[in-house]
């Protein structure tokens, strides 16, 4: 077959396949909700609480806004609830503002302290009681700076209309619904640790619901669950309207490549209870902006959430299995959405027997196709293995072509041209991809299989994709991974198809018929997995503008091209052979890259976007600190302040410097190396993730007296207690605290989480503390071992303060600077101070 008939069919197969499922993903959005009844979800009431909640501005723990006025409302509308519910029912209300500590192994691992912090819990159960509860968790604070819609009002929103509906139904449940509104989880998980370990209600919940936001709408999807509770599953696959759940997803996400986390993991570990992770993963450029605002949530995205949350909830409520949760315990569960329409799930157990009797199958059908005929058996089994090797091979030389093509774009200044035009991706890294690929086995065809039967080749490089998946499949289920059902499908259905075809491989050439009937057997296989590339690169490329400055995105975002290019490439490379020549495709990927390379090598593709439609704004973190160093006698021995400048993606703040030509004249921030955490006040331990520290010099800021310090010491133990002196409502709400031992000396226990000391990436030891209002003061000790002779001092202790709300959150220096910045930025800033002490 010529190429200029097959390369068109393979493309337009492609094509249609992916229209298909993008089609899939917005299928279920592009319908108009339908009216609610008295006893449905309503998005429109959803909607009035979720545009009220944004409406108070940004939450952050300890302001007014988040512990007053959020609160406030959230008890106006459920006391309003509460009245119009029907006698089945009986609510409880109760505000909970617990204090508590715990270790997380989290972005390098750290320590957590809260005080005083806030939960509004209600409790929705039969009129006579219930002994047993299902938790919906979502929360109302979000980080400085933006409304919070997606992350996590909506979700809110969305439960309360769902305590609406329930309350107000005729049918009692057989189990208690128990809505948790915690009012800390921006401050990394503390809310619902004090509420899974201290509250009473929490004893009696068997399963939960934690409702998230990794983007701004869509649909909601399901990326953890768990763990070892398949029940669960299967209760999300029965109830749920519109499902939409991943397995790849949970094993992306809990794997840490996505540097995040959510309340899933401390009801999982701290309160052993199982449950189900929901996210909406859409435009996750304008997560965590002031972009986050309540019109950009579409009312159809609030109606599905709903249905499907209140269904599952229901479902869980009335169920047998919610008593006896902990019975149900038994391994994990494979799960996935085929195309939004219905989920398939089964216990691991059972897809491991199935991975194992398919790559069996696939290698008996090697195994005897190459000893036929015997005489001729090594030399098929040296042609299979050829062509494997060299499959391999093209896979190699494809991902270092296009890795290159990443590192230099990246050294040339040119990151993250694709990131508001995502077309520049895959015409920059696909076609560089495919062409390598295709140049590869070109020119083994013209050297190598010179004057060699074109049907054999084409019929042993399916055969050695076959192969390869086969031997991925198996190592995938040995290695436990619930994702191996992708390398499944990728291996029954091209067999599968071949056996059924087998006549036409054996056929001189390629006809149109066989690649019609070649591209149907494979229908279902690849556009799963286009269903599925779609879902991860619309996970992934907003992350790519928020993963720090040390991580190259372009090369991150090529390697995913050239996997998802490797996969779609599998059942495709025998076409090479099979085609008379593949000049004119070779030539016409080369001319789309080589122009798309200029272009990107030129600036024409700027990363970020102000577009009010659609914005993608890149993301600087500006903190404006006074900074003080004492030595052993508590002289303070050096101070400077001004203002620390982060760009949070790869690009630091190079885009911005034509803008604020001043902070070419910025000092690099030199680190500290006798402090904790290069002298540095960070909000978080996240100082692996950058590489851009600039100081703007400006002057300091009016400090307050932050702590008062007491020191008690025997020979070779010292026991320090530290503790504010400030009244708490004029205390910052955020804190964090560094600590490291001296050399020879050693950190051996604190007063805080477990009371065994958690090191961080580095050695250095990271306390983040964080307040509601009114809180007592801040009270603990650590114990050091230590040599008999320490001239040098034990440990060397350092305090941040950040401002993140109030007068003191931003001064004249750093508002006059922000005033600067282009509008294709989110610049997040705040004021701290920052006390090294040496004991």
């Amino acid at each position: 077959l010529s190429e200029a008939r097959g390369a068109p069919l393979v493309l337009l197969y492609l094509l249609g396949l992916r229209a298909l499922a993008q089609v899939s993903h917005r299928q279920l959005l592009s319908q108009p909700p339908a009216a609610a009844g008295p006893r449905d979800f309503s998005a429109s009431r959803a909607r009035e609480y979720l545009d009220n909640l944004t409406a108070i501005g940004p939450r952050t723990v300890g302001s007014p806004e988040n512990e007053v006025l959020a609160v406030n409302y959230l008890l106006e509308q459920i006391r309003g609830i509460e009245r119009e519910s029907t006698d089945a029912h009986k609510i409880s209300v109760d505000i909970q503002r617990p204090t508590g500590s715990f270790s997380i192994d989290f972005l390098g691992g750290f320590t957590s302290y809260y005080a005083n912090i806030t939960n509004v819990v209600v409790k929705l159960e039969p009129r006579n009681g219930a002994e047993h509860a299902v938790l919906s968790n979502c929360h109302f604070d979000s980080v400085p700076n933006t409304p919070g819609a997606s992350d996590d009002a909506v979700s809110c929103a969305v439960m309360l209309e769902i305590l609406n509906t329930l309350s107000k139904s005729s049918e009692s449940l057989q189990h208690a619904v128990i809505f948790l509104f915690n009012g800390a989880e921006e401050n990394i998980l503390q809310a619902s640790h004090g509420f899974i370990t201290q509250h009473e209600w929490a004893k009696s919940i068997r399963a939960f619901i934690n409702l998230e936001a990794a983007g701004v709408g869509g649909k909601e999807l399901v990326f953890q669950t768990g763990p070892e509770n398949p029940w669960l599953v299967q209760a999300y696959v029965v109830a749920a309207k519109h499902p939409f759940a991943s397995v790849v997803a949970q094993e992306i996400f809990q794997s840490g490549i996505i540097p995040a986390d959510t309340d899933f993991r401390i009801y999982r570990d701290f309160g052993n209870v199982p449950g189900i992770d929901l996210a909406f993963i859409e435009n996750g450029y304008i997560y965590h902006t002031e972009y986050d605002t309540s019109d950009r949530i579409l009312t159809d995205s609030i109606q599905r959430a709903g249905d499907n949350i209140l269904a599952v909830l229901k479902y869980l409520a009335t169920s047998e299995k919610l008593a006896k949760s902990f019975e149900y315990r038994h391994g994990n569960v494979v799960f996935f959405d085929i195309l939004g329409l219905f989920v398939l799930a089964y216990p691991a157990r059972v897809g491991t027997i199935m991975n194992y009797i398919t790559a069996a199958i696939a290698f008996f059908y090697l195994s005897k196709k190459v000893l036929q005929p015997k005489p001729r058996a090594v030399h098929n089994l040296k042609k299979l293995l050829t062509a494997f090797s060299l499959t391999l091979t093209s896979w190699v030389c494809t991902l270092v072509a296009v890795l290159l093509v990443a590192v230099f774009v990246s050294f040339i200044g040119r990151a993250l041209s694709w990131y508001t035009h995502f077309y520049v991706s895959v015409s920059l890294y696909g076609t560089a991809a495919a062409a390598t690929l295709i140049l590869v086995h070109m020119l083994a065809k013209k050297f190598f299989y010179k004057n060699v039967n074109e049907h054999f080749l084409g019929d042993v490089f399916f055969d050695a994709s076959l192969m390869i998946w086969s031997i991925v499949l198996a190592v995938m289920t040995q290695m436990g991974l619930c994702s191996a059902f992708i390398c499944t499908l990728w291996v029954a259905f091209p067999l599968l198809t071949k056996l059924m075809i087998h006549k036409e491989f054996s056929q001189k050439g390629a006809t149109i018929k066989f690649i019609v009937m070649y591209m149907l057997g494979m229908f279902v296989p690849y556009l799963y997995v286009l269903y599925l590339s779609w879902t991860v690169f619309e996970m992934f490329t907003p992350v790519m503008g928020r993963s720090g400055s040390e991580i190259p995105p372009d090369v991150v975002l090529a390697g995913f091209i050239v996997i998802f290019t490797m996969i779609l490439s599998s059942y495709f490379i025998n076409f090479i052979y099979l085609v008379k020549s593949t000049k004119t495709t070779l030539v016409a990927l080369t001319s789309v890259f080589v122009v798309t390379l200029v272009l990107v090598c030129s600036g024409i593709f700027f990363p970020y976007s102000s577009d009010a439609a659609n914005p993608k704004p890149k993301r600087v973190f500006l903190q404006h600190t006074s900074r003080r160093f004492h030595d052993l006698d508590g002289n303070v021995v050096k101070s400077d302040s001004g203002i620390w400048i982060n760009g949070f993606d790869y690009n630091g703040i190079s885009h911005i410097t034509p803008h604020v030509p001043e902070i070419n004249d910025t000092i690099r921030t030199p680190c500290e190396e006798q402090a904790p955490f290069c002298g540095l006040p960070w909000i978080l331990p996240v100082h692996f993730m950058f590489r851009f520290l600039r100081i703007f010099r400006v002057a300091g800021l009016h400090r307050r007296k932050l702590a008062a310090v007491a020191v008690s010491h025997t020979t070779i133990i010292l026991r320090a207690k530290f503790h504010s002196t400030q009244e708490a409502v004029n205390s910052p709400s955020h804190m964090s605290l560094y600590v490291r031992p001296r050399v020879g000396s050693a950190l051996s226990r604190w007063s805080l989480g477990d009371g065994m000391p958690v090191a961080s990436l580095g050695g250095d030891y990271f306390v983040f503390y964080s307040r509601g209002l009114h809180a007592a003061p801040w009270h603990f000790w650590v114990e050091l071992t230590a040599p008999e002779k320490h001239s040098d001092g034990i440990v060397s202790l350092a305090i941040a303060a950040h401002y993140f709300f109030g007068e003191d959150q931003k001064s004249p220096q750093l508002y006059a600077l922000l005033e600067r910045f282009p509008d294709w930025t989110f610049s997040s800033g705040w004021s701290c101070t920052y006390d090294l002490f040496v004991f």
